[in-house]
């Protein structure tokens, strides 16, 4: 599933392929993908140009110059393409938005969606979400006192987007690996030490993974040569029986909070 770093690489690309091109035509091959009926998506958007392209947790949000705005979540599967006719990757697409020559497609959408909200729609939709790894307000300290006080694992913490918005399966381990510290630890079972590296080892990873384009497997665009940049630097997901890069002993692929997790379990504690 799309994180945080995959979602933030398509905002940044995003911006120099569509924003503030209008919308010429829309076509929706699966109704359930969206909240509308496709005759009123498509009079929503028809020559409304998308203004900006933000980011919340996991999903993106295209704000358009009516006000309104379409939120993307695309779940487990979901991608984004965008080019031209000719160059539509063979894939099934459930939405497809046009700007004249150029079409942003949604494939994939099985489980995820292509929603239409209003302003206030939008601040109910995300009212559950916790902080952003990167927000200002979310100091060291603070993320160990909201850690201590929280049960489970250290896995199911991570991936709770009620407790850090944009982190998932794959994140959650490489935050862990890169902190020394595994992933089936009580999170009340840090030291203050361990809690600040885990911080620390939060921010830096999700910054490199997105500055290298995160771990998608299909570029963006025609030329596209950032987009899934990351998937070869991953230290431990999806690496089970390789080589440990610190210590060479074979990465363990296990069930933490009845999700998969990897992790050496010899250099990590």
């Amino acid at each position: 599933m799309p994180e945080l770093p995959e979602m933030e690489n398509y905002r940044r690309l995003l911006g120099g392929l569509i924003l503030n091109r209008p919308v010429t035509d829309t076509e929706i091959t699966r109704e359930k993908s969206v909240n509308v009926p496709p005759d009123r998506f498509d009079r929503l958007l028809k020559g409304q140009p998308v203004t900006a392209i933000d980011r919340r947790a996991k999903h993106l949000i295209f704000r358009l110059a009516s006000g309104e705005a379409l939120v993307l979540h695309l779940m487990l599967g979901g991608v984004i393409y965008c080019g031209s006719a000719a160059d539509k990757p063979d894939r099934t697409v459930q939405v497809r938005i046009g700007f004249g020559e150029r079409n942003l497609y949604f494939i994939g959408l099985r489980l995820g969606y292509l929603h239409v909200e209003t302003a206030d729609g939008l601040t109910r939709r995300f009212a559950g979400l916790g902080p952003e790894p990167f927000d200002p307000e979310l100091t060291p300290r603070a993320f160990a006192e909201k850690l201590a006080a929280r049960r489970g694992t250290l896995k199911s913490a991570l991936v709770d987007q009620s407790f850090i918005a944009g982190i998932g399966n794959c994140y959650s381990d490489e935050i862990c690996f890169d902190a020394e510290i595994l992933p089936s630890r009580a999170p009340a079972s840090l030291t203050p030490q361990e809690a600040e590296r885990l911080f620390a080892s939060m921010r830096s990873l999700l910054a490199d993974a997105t500055a290298h384009g995160g771990y998608m497997d299909m570029p963006l665009y025609p030329g596209d040569t950032l987009t899934g940049g990351y998937d070869r630097l991953c230290r431990v997901y999806d690496r089970e029986g390789e080589p440990c890069v610190r210590c060479g002993s074979p990465i363990r692929r296990g069930e933490v909070s009845s999700k998969k997790s990897f992790a050496c379990t010899v250099c990590q504690h």
